[in-house]
């Protein structure tokens, strides 16, 4: 049986399901969810890392300047959210490496938040040299001090969607047609959006999963930074942007589920309103392209274009692409939740 086909049992059984609800299966069911079984990175999407090996790089001198800001722990948690193929920590711990010396590699303890086991693999051959430990949630990384990465990330997370009707407020649910498909309606009940949520529009989308994170960073002891790299508006609630990927096609989200990648975008705001009230400091969010920018991407990409002449011009491309703002360097924003009391992060 399909996944659609276990959907459509589900909803004939039980009635429809929220919007949120057909994200978080259709991406994780462990049998035949999109991440679980048949991630498309570099097919369906592609990211950052797999862009250039600047992002990586930069990112790893990031690690290690907050390692010394943090007072150089040992040991330190170096936490990935959603690793993916591992090329972001590849690049990055290689030029960590670099810069922190012997000391930084000895106070690291570097733990992957990675659920799906097929990714897991990839992951633990990629990074070996540094022991990857697993787990499968934020809740479980060890205590101690913390620097945390995810990009691309945030996206991922199932969102709740709302639609303003006259002076009300109905949820998105899917349910089936006369024809038993599957199909988006709306509520009959009137759930009001979220606590934080900037109701600007006539439809808002609402990642719960915002919250859960916040939540978990509020109640770590020792000091930590957590830098997550995604898109999404920085002053406004997103309104309906939840799409799909196969094969590099958009193509409808209710299409094939389990089979293609969801996403929407990342309410920066709320996130950053969010972590503010639950007493964290917060740094941006700031276009990617000007974060990059303060880490020093142009004195890296002047050194790559002059190591590799031969491949200039693919490297500069590349590193455009993550700049420039009419690619991902105004799209994509950068934010940085710390325990109170840090210096200023690097790229802020």
């Amino acid at each position: 049986m399909t996944l659609e086909e276990r959907l459509i049992r589900l909803i004939e059984t039980d009635g429809p399901i929220p919007l949120s609800a057909y994200m978080q299966i259709a991406l994780h069911d462990p049998q035949d969810g999109y991440y679980a079984v048949r991630p498309g990175l570099g097919r369906d999407f592609t990211t950052a890392p797999e862009t250039s090996q600047i992002f990586g790089e930069l990112i790893g001198l990031w690690i290690v300047h907050e390692w010394r800001a943090l007072g150089e722990p040992s040991p330190f948690n170096l936490v990935e959210i959603g690793p993916g193929r591992a090329l972001l920590l590849h690049d990055a711990l290689k030029m960590a490496a670099l810069a922190g010396g012997q000391a930084f590699l000895d106070a690291l303890q570097l733990t992957l938040i990675e659920p799906s086991p097929a990714l897991r693999l990839v992951q633990t051959e990629r990074l070996q040299r540094f022991a990857p430990q697993f787990v499968s949630q934020l809740s479980s990384v060890p205590a101690g001090p913390m620097l945390l990465v995810a990009n691309e990330y945030l996206d991922c997370l199932p969102v709740r969607q709302f639609h303003r009707d006259g002076e009300r407020w109905r949820e998105c649910v899917v349910g089936l047609s006369a024809e038993s498909r599957l199909v988006m309606g709306l509520a009959a009940d009137e759930p009001r959006p979220p606590m934080g949520t900037a109701l600007t529009g006539n439809v808002v989308e609402v990642q719960s999963g915002l919250d859960l994170i916040i939540a978990d960073l509020a109640t770590r002891v020792a000091p930590f930074r957590a830098l997550f790299v995604d898109y999404g508006p920085a002053d406004r609630a997103p309104a309906d942007t939840l799409r799909a990927y196969r094969e590099g096609r958009q193509v409808s989200p209710l299409e094939a589920p389990g089979l293609c990648d969801l996403t929407a975008d990342v309410d920066f705001g709320r996130f950053a309103r969010l972590a503010a009230s639950a007493n964290l400091d917060v740094s941006g969010p700031t276009p990617q392209g000007m974060f990059l920018l303060g880490l020093g991407a142009q004195a890296r990409l002047n050194q790559l274009i002059k190591a590799n002449e031969d491949e200039a011009e693919a490297i500069y491309t590349a590193a455009q692409r993550l700049i420039d703002p009419k690619e991902m360097g105004e799209r994509f924003k950068a934010i940085c939740l710390s325990s109170p009391g840090l210096p200023k992060p690097a790229g802020f």
